[in-house]
């Protein structure tokens, strides 16, 4: 009967302790858009530039989700602002996409 009550007292310890994340996360599904970063830089923000990465099983991710490839897509040499766009199933299968706003 001890061992029961201590096992449940360390099943229960870990699920609360948890991993700490400053966005939402859903265990299921996730499908989040989120802020990432403003610049000092006005102006309009008519140009949008994207760069997407998957990952696939939390065992592989490809792609390049940098701010420099994203720059280069959109043909943005100013950033304005920055957002993001991330989809999860499961852990299954990952869609991300950062998406740069400027000049």
């Amino acid at each position: 009967m001890r061992k029961t009550k201590i096992s449940a007292a360390l099943l229960a310890a870990g699920m609360l302790a948890g991993c700490a994340s400053p966005y939402p996360v859903g265990v299921l599904y996730s499908e989040l858009k989120l802020p990432v970063g403003v610049t000092s830089n006005t102006g309009k923000s008519g140009k949008v530039g994207t760069a997407e990465c998957a990952s696939v099983l939390s065992l592989v991710a490809t792609g390049d989700c940098s701010i420099d490839a994203a720059k280069k897509n959109g043909g943005i040499t100013k950033v304005t602002h920055i957002d993001w766009d991330s989809k999860n199933v499961l852990g299954l299968f990952g869609q991300y996409k950062l998406i740069v706003h400027g000049e």
